[in-house]
């Protein structure tokens, strides 16, 4: 696949992740944060679901072929959408997601760097850091 097509996926997913955001933060203040953490992942499970009911069964016996650490995904997934449900209704959409966004790429790039979990090492350079400030800088405009 071109690095073209996994841009516009990647945008496609940057969008449903604000739609998603704001969503979460209407449940949250509707019916309470534990509540649309469960509605959130229950909607979403179902749906996986039926979509491996309708790829007959997907490959769930290739499990033990992933690392145990990596099950951890779904667990990680609970703060993750609580904090998002929680922080989009209080500081507003765009605040909360420039902050997710800011820390998911400075933490992403010390994973990169020392090559954590599995991920190909990237190392850091003047150009990635100079691009983080950059970002930093950006955080820092719209909190204003």
């Amino acid at each position: 696949m071109g690095t073209a097509v996994l841009v516009i996926l990647a945008s496609i997913g940057g969008i449903a992740l604000a739609i998603q955001s704001n969503f979460m933060g209407i449940m949250d203040q509707r019916i309470g944060s534990k509540e649309s953490v469960f509605f959130t992942f229950a909607v979403g499970g179902a749906l996986s679901a039926l979509m491996m009911i309708v790829a007959r069964g997907g490959h769930l016996n290739a499990w033990q072929n992933a690392p145990r650490y990596a099950f951890m995904a779904g667990a990680l997934g609970l703060p993750i959408v609580a904090i998002v449900g929680y922080t989009v209704t209080r500081l507003g959409l765009t605040t909360a997601l420039t902050v997710i966004v800011a820390s998911q790429i400075v933490g992403a790039m010390v994973i990169d760097h020392f090559g954590l979990f599995g991920a190909t090492v990237r190392t850091i350079d003047l150009l990635r850091t100079t691009g983080v400030l950059f970002l930093i800088l950006g955080v820092w405009l719209v909190l204003r």
